[in-house]
């Protein structure tokens, strides 16, 4: 069996990540308008019929743009906290007909052939959550929209096969960049967003051979560029003196187009 992954889209404007098997897919957040969705996978050649659900990371528009016309037109499943729930729900961004599947914090779920566990990341929404999923023997760890990585977050992040996390912004070109004061401080809070210097540091400390893809995700279109992101980690490794085996990747997940399908064995 193979454990795919794509992202659709990582970025301030809208995220959305697919995963799946020869056999059925799930998505992670629905950022970009429904349609896209839907376009996007079908250029893949993967029907939307064969997606068993989307999970929820947290209420930010940037997370659940598509998220009404998911659950209406084509009936797919939401599983998310209820906290999660209750703020999306106020929001009016979902079909009155959804279903949604509460799950519980470090509790184990499964859809089809997936096991999943959601974790608690520290970002200024009701709540949000990432995401450890695994399929036979991978897993892979989705984990953005947080201002740090925190003792809950961290070993889940260590677990993982291919690592989706968060390099939003460069702090100098946010320091000097046009944000008003009050934003700036925002991102660059413990329950903002993660910046290059924080992310490179985690991988710094903690990569090893079990890890082979790295995607640095939701990258700040004004604060950051993707060779900044790459500098910035590259430096870090450099640093601690280590160096990639030739089975690891490192990648930047583009902000508004399908990145390529990654295929692992499990």
């Amino acid at each position: 069996m193979e454990l795919n992954f794509c992202s659709l889209s990582s970025g301030s404007s809208g995220n959305c990540y697919y995963l799946g098997n020869e056999f059925h897919g799930i998505l992670i957040d629905a950022g970009i308008p429904g349609t896209s969705i839907r376009r996007f996978l079908e250029k893949m050649n993967i029907p939307i019929q064969t997606i068993r659900g989307v999970l929820i990371t947290h209420e930010h528009t940037d997370h659940i743009r598509g998220l009404e016309l998911l659950t209406r037109r084509y009936t797919l499943p939401v599983f998310t906290t209820a906290k999660i729930r209750t703020s999306i729900l106020q929001l009016k961004k979902l079909a009155s007909s959804a279903t949604i599947i509460p799950i519980q914090m470090k509790q184990k779920f499964c859809i089809a052939e997936f096991d999943i566990e959601a974790f608690p990341v520290c970002h200024d929404a009701a709540e949000t959550i990432g995401f450890h999923i695994r399929s036979g023997n991978k897993s892979i760890t989705i984990a953005t929209d947080m201002g740090h990585i925190c003792e809950d977050s961290a070993p889940y992040l260590k677990a993982a096969n291919i690592l989706v996390i968060e390099s939003n912004y460069d702090e100098q070109m946010l320091i000097n960049g046009p944000y008003p004061y009050f934003l700036k401080k925002r991102i660059h809070s413990d329950h903002g967003h993660l910046g290059n210097h924080q992310a490179s540091a985690f991988l710094a400390e903690n990569i090893n051979n079990s890890l082979t893809h790295i995607f640095l995700a939701h990258l700040s279109k004004n604060n950051n560029t993707p060779q900044k992101a790459l500098d910035t980690l590259y430096k870090a490794l450099s640093d601690k003196g280590i160096v990639l085996n030739g089975q690891q990747q490192v990648s930047v997940l583009d902000r508004d187009m399908p990145g390529k399908m990654i295929k692992l064995s499990c």
